[in-house]
């Protein structure tokens, strides 16, 4: 698939006068002026994350009132729900608020709640809110969930339970009937970061509890790593308050984790230092698997394990689930490329919807987005739920997923999501309907450019820059994430040194010139690439910097994103 290369810029003058300063390659100033990076103060907490420098909780909105809340519930002894949602963020926020809770109040009086993906739906349920009636709790603390939830809120009022939501996606217009809302996104919050994850809104309740208790600091941030699990997996960007956390979480990953965290590891096999990419590739997925395949209950149990054993049982568990939902994701997507492949029809469009009564709907949000690497344009995969159609969407970045499923409205029964990702319910007989309305609202509304997938790239260097120093440098931007990805350079006019070769049938192992400089790399999944570099011409080559590790010996490599014959 061809791809479009997008260099950024960025002010000249703002890099330069950076450079003065830092004294670092050009490449680099440029890179951190484009990331909002353009003087020495800015500099210094960037690359020296402190966690003196996360922001007073009490400026969030609501804060004193959720306290307050609080405090009387444990002078009148009433029972405390901690109730959170299936998926990553939503399980960390009730393992840490969970086990903090459980440090200043009677743990007779505490309980988690996280609502069955299938029995319930998303986030605050009626079910829930009957299960703490029966077991008389009269105070529940959402997190990761809430804001949206204005009828569900209001009967539990009615029945006398009260709520403090802790959420961070976007109010609507009427908030729901809470004692305390706490949510950066609300327009009259003045909290100065607005990208927390639900899990980092929890842990600024908790911060604010233990300052109003006086405890030491170390009783906060033992929850870090699960924070930074969070921030990892729900894809809120790697900036400001999130950065911090996550930087200070990995830390605390890698030399103390929870006992859950160290299980996961454990089963992965994992034996280095844990980066951000492990909690996104390899703890977040065991975790999710859970809500997806079952229920996530048991993640919530993993977390907050008293014993090492314990920890590992519950991970096992999450294991297992994870191994079904891959074999699952791996048939289904099968299945759905060779429809697509048969039918010229469906080839030729410029969406995807495709349709089995009997795949796993814990999966097809997965299968949307494998299909997207292989046809890339919107794609919505459907299932069959009782006697209704459900799936779920995907988009490419920049169209607006959400707003083509609002204009197909009339076929569907409900909908939802936002900009990049949605769900639906339909009839059956609807099903043709819906598909081809869908197709002419994305043929006639998006912009072609949109299909053809973009490569971002920061920076061009030349080979001779790629020096251990450089890499350094380039090394201590991490944790990456949204809005501060891992670097991409472009170099051009290199040449094959003869050496280059295809491993294992799909790989390249590169072995590259410019100049008197050579460059060591791997390409994965680029073997059909392979005959532009027996051309013998020069190339123009994107990638990403990495260090790789042979016999105890560590060395730079490249990691190829793309190449294309110099102009």
């Amino acid at each position: 698939m061809e791809k479009r290369w997008n260099i950024l810029s960025a002010d000249r003058e703002k890099v330069n006068t950076l450079y003065q300063k830092l004294k670092v390659h050009p490449a680099i100033c440029k890179i951190l002026v484009q990331r909002d990076i353009d003087d020495f103060e800015k500099s210094k907490h960037y690359y020296r994350p402190q966690l003196n420098d996360l922001h007073d909780p009490m400026l969030m909105k609501d804060m004193q009132k959720a306290i307050d809340r609080i405090l009387q519930a444990f002078q009148q002894k009433e029972k405390i729900l901690v109730f959170g949602d299936y998926d990553v963020d939503g399980t960390t926020s009730v393992a840490c608020m969970f086990q903090f809770l459980n440090r200043i109040y009677e743990p007779s009086l505490l309980e988690f709640y996280i609502p069955h993906r299938y029995r319930e739906g998303y986030g605050v349920s009626k079910a829930g809110i009957d299960f703490a009636a029966e077991n008389n709790f009269t105070l529940i603390i959402s997190l990761d969930c809430g804001i949206k939830s204005v009828d569900l809120i209001k009967y539990a009022k009615d029945i006398g339970i009260e709520f403090i939501v802790c959420d961070h996606h976007l109010p609507d217009a009427i908030l729901p009937p809470a004692v305390a809302i706490l949510n950066p996104k609300q327009t009259d919050c003045n909290y100065p970061y607005k990208e927390l994850c639900g899990c980092g809104v929890g842990f600024k309740l908790i911060t604010a509890l233990a300052n109003n208790f006086g405890f030491a600091d170390e009783y906060i941030f033992e929850y870090l790593d699960l924070v930074a699990t969070a921030i990892a997996a729900d894809i809120v960007p790697m900036t400001g308050e999130n950065r911090i956390l996550a930087y200070h979480g990995l830390r605390k990953a890698n030399e103390n984790p929870n006992r859950g965290i160290k299980a996961l590891k454990q089963l992965s096999g994992l034996q280095k230092e844990m980066h951000i990419t492990n909690l996104v590739f390899m703890i977040a997925p065991r975790v999710n698997a859970a809500g997806r395949m079952d229920d996530a209950t048991k993640a919530v149990e993993m977390f907050v394990a008293k014993t090492d054993e314990e920890a590992l049982d519950f991970a096992e568990q999450l294991h297992s689930d994870n191994t079904d939902r891959k074999e699952a994701d791996a048939s289904i997507t099968e299945e759905a490329l060779a429809m697509i492949n048969g039918n010229e029809k469906l080839i030729n469009r410029k969406s995807t919807v495709v349709y089995q009564p009997h795949w796993h709907k814990g999966v097809v949000g997965i299968v949307a987005s494998r299909l997207i690497e292989n046809f890339y344009r919107p794609t919505i995969v459907l299932t069959k739920s009782g006697e209704i159609l459900g799936g779920s969407a995907r988009s490419v970045p920049g169209f607006n997923l959400y707003e083509a499923i609002h204009a197909c409205r009339e076929h569907l029964l409900g909908y939802g999501g936002h900009f990049a990702a949605a769900g639906m319910t339909l009839l059956p007989e609807q099903l043709e309907a819906f598909s081809n309305k869908f197709e002419e609202v994305v043929a006639t509304t998006i912009d072609p450019q949109l299909l053809i997938p973009e490569i971002i790239i920061d920076a061009e260097i030349e080979l001779k820059d790629i020096k251990q120093s450089f890499f350094n440098i380039i090394s201590q931007m991490e944790p990456y994430g949204p809005e501060n990805m891992r670097p991409v350079f472009i170099t051009r006019k290199v040449i094959d040194t003869g050496w280059s070769r295809i491993v294992k049938e799909q790989h390249i192992k590169f072995v590259l010139r410019q100049g008197n400089y050579t460059v060591n790399g791997i390409g994965f999944n680029m073997a059909d690439k392979f005959p532009l570099l027996q051309m013998k011409k020069p190339i123009d080559i994107v990638y990403t910097l990495d260090e790789n590790e042979w016999n105890g010996e560590k060395s730079i490599q490249i990691k190829m994103i793309d190449l294309k014959l110099s102009e």
